[in-house]
This record gives C-alpha cells, structure tokens and sequence, in this order.
C-alpha cells in the first residue's frame, strides 16, 4: 500500500499546476533560444559595419559566434533545469506539509 503523500504527489490536482508552471518555463527558454539563435544573423543585417569590427583578430561575428553562443545555450540550459528542479521541489513541499500554508495562529495550542 502506498503512503498518501506518494499517491498526492501523482495525482491530477499535482501535476496539472505543476505541468503548466513547466510548459511556461520551457517557452520562456525556448523564446531567449531563439533570441540568441535569430540575434547574430539579424545583428549581421542591421549593424554589418559594426559586426565586421576586428576584435582580437576576428570579425565580431565570429568572435560572438565562436566564443560567446555555446556558453549562451549552456546558461538557457541550466537556468531550465535550476528551475524546473525548483518548481518541482516547491510543488512536493507544497503537497508533503498541505497544513503548513493553512495553518492559523488560532490553530496552535495555547499552554496554559
């Protein structure tokens, strides 16, 4: 028999909100993806006399293009993960103690 708060944590009621808190962080990261991605060929077409600059012996299209994409896609990546583990981590706390964000001061005994 399973404990009641293993069969809350995988019922409806938790992983609906759960899910629709996920499916907002996964556009909001797939938006700054396709910022990123869409940015340097739109940078290139808007500012050619400025991305043709020479920095450190590259145009600065490539220097962004071969220095400064990949760790953009790494910190898209693990600002998703860091999140979606947060949201996930919240919903169970949130599940495991339902009597926590309820709980009144009128609730708690009073010695006497």
């Amino acid at each position: 028999m399973q404990a009641p708060e293993e069969s809350d944590i995988h019922s409806e009621s938790f992983l609906h909100p759960l899910m629709r808190k996920q499916l907002r962080l996964s556009i909001s990261c797939a938006l700054a993806f396709l910022v990123v991605l869409l940015g340097l060929p739109l940078a290139n077409y808007l500012f050619p006399e400025v991305m043709a600059l020479q920095v450190l012996g590259f145009t600065l299209t490539w220097l962004i293009l071969g220095v400064a994409f990949f760790p953009a896609v790494w910190i898209i990546a693990l600002v998703f993960i860091k999140r979606s583990i947060a949201l996930e981590d919240a919903e169970v706390a949130a599940v495991a103690s339902p009597g926590a964000k309820t709980a009144k001061s009128s609730d708690l005994p009073v010695a006497n």
